[in-house]
């Protein structure tokens, strides 16, 4: 049978990951990147793809490996992980370092671990969970890299752990607000955990940390208290690097993700103000809307051969738009292309098409179409009745 292809014209809008207008934004960072959630469109930008040292917000990466194995089951959130004389907190390299305040020969939970990461930007802690999940900080390197290919932010290197200076720590801004997209959307009941405004570890093991801890309770990240919505991710200083953020916040149902570096701020208040002024200008003079999300129903296509007659197409990623707030969706087309019918066995997630977004006749983004359930193929003599069907005038 010759297929044929069709083209279905679905709605009227622009979709699509670009994003561009003339902006009135400035900032003293050497760097900033501004992206919507749910399309991924790039609203602001400075120097994003520039690599740069990321500080503390490295420890995003560690905390992303971490997420895995708990989402694997390989960690659960009251295991326990052995603290070596590598985090111990009277270790020379930790005096000036933000630290949980840890000890040779104690054991912490995972989830303590994780919530001195976000809120104390532990480096103790960020050893220990590399020394527990690779043997050694110079092997966790190898499992950031890992993880950081697998989410496509190739770029990036990484020297350690915590994000303490070291040559081979180097991201960029965009990379950093892709690793913020993942961390959100795939790891939804983890990330609430970033919005934890205070922690005070309990486990304190000598008189000089009982008196630490009672006044390191507080998160770095201060747009937590000064952006209704805020409700992540990480912040990071050094001297020679300044101040740097990754941010997010979400207004009704739409998220934005900010990254500053760079930042030669007064203090971690004055770093939170920027990223508010930031994240304040996308919500103020752009909009988006979401159309399709994964697992919608797109379009039903036709199944030749198959079990069923018809299989349903979906999406595996967000089909939104955004733009600005001054413009209207005028001369855009969104048209599901596929071959009718299409031919059994299907698989699910199978591609079975495409989604082609034109503006002005011109293609801008292609989106795949695949199928959201199996189809088997029907038996030889079902398929001799099928033929037999269709030269006859049936379908």
């Amino acid at each position: 049978m010759i297929m044929k292809k069709f083209l279905i014209l679905c709605c009227t809008v622009i979709i699509g990951n670009a994003f561009a207008t003339t902006t009135n934004f400035t900032t003293t960072a050497k760097s900033a990147f501004l992206i919507d959630y749910e399309s991924g469109a790039e609203i602001f930008a400075k120097n994003a793809d520039v690599l740069m040292p990321p500080s503390s917000m490295l420890k995003l990466v560690t905390l992303g490996v971490l997420f895995d194995k708990i989402k694997s089951g390989n960690l659960k959130l009251d295991d326990t992980l052995n603290v070596s004389e590598n985090a111990d907190y009277q270790k020379p390299v930790w005096y000036p370092a933000s630290k949980m305040c840890l000890v040779t020969g104690q054991k912490i939970t995972v989830k303590d671990a994780i919530l001195g990461i976000i809120v104390l930007s532990a480096g103790d802690a960020s050893v220990t969970v590399a020394e527990s999940i690779a043997g050694s900080e110079e092997n966790f390197t190898n499992e950031m890299k890992k993880y950081a290919d697998k989410i496509g932010i190739v770029q990036s290197s990484f020297g350690n752990s915590s994000g303490l200076p070291n040559p081979n720590n180097l991201m960029t801004s965009r990379e950093l607000a892709i690793l913020a997209q993942h961390l959100i959307g795939d790891y939804p009941e983890l990330y609430k955990m970033f919005s934890t405004k205070r922690f005070e570890f309990a486990d304190t093991k000598t008189d000089w940390c009982r008196d630490w801890v009672k006044t390191h309770t507080t998160n770095y990240n201060k747009l937590l208290f000064l952006m209704a919505g805020a409700d992540g991710l990480k912040t990071g200083h050094t001297d020679n690097g300044g101040y740097g953020m990754v941010g997010s916040a979400k207004i009704g149902n739409r998220r934005l993700i900010g990254v500053i570096n760079g930042f030669r701020g007064k203090n971690h208040e004055a770093l939170a103000n920027e990223m508010k002024r930031l994240l304040n200008y996308g919500y103020t003079n752009t909009q988006t809307k979401v159309f399709y999300r994964p697992d919608d129903d797109v379009i039903k296509i036709p199944v030749w051969y198959g079990r069923q007659n018809e299989i349903i197409a979906t999406v595996d990623k967000n089909v939104a738009v955004t733009l600005p707030k001054s413009e209207s969706l005028k001369n855009i087309q969104v048209l599901a292309r596929y071959e009718k019918p299409i031919a059994a066995p299907i698989n699910k997630n199978q591609k079975i098409g495409e989604i082609v977004i034109t503006k002005n006749g011109d293609i801008i983004q292609r989106i795949p179409l695949i199928a959201k359930h199996k189809v088997g193929k029907i038996q030889f003599f079902g398929r001799v009745i099928k033929n037999i069907s269709v030269m006859f005038g049936g379908k």
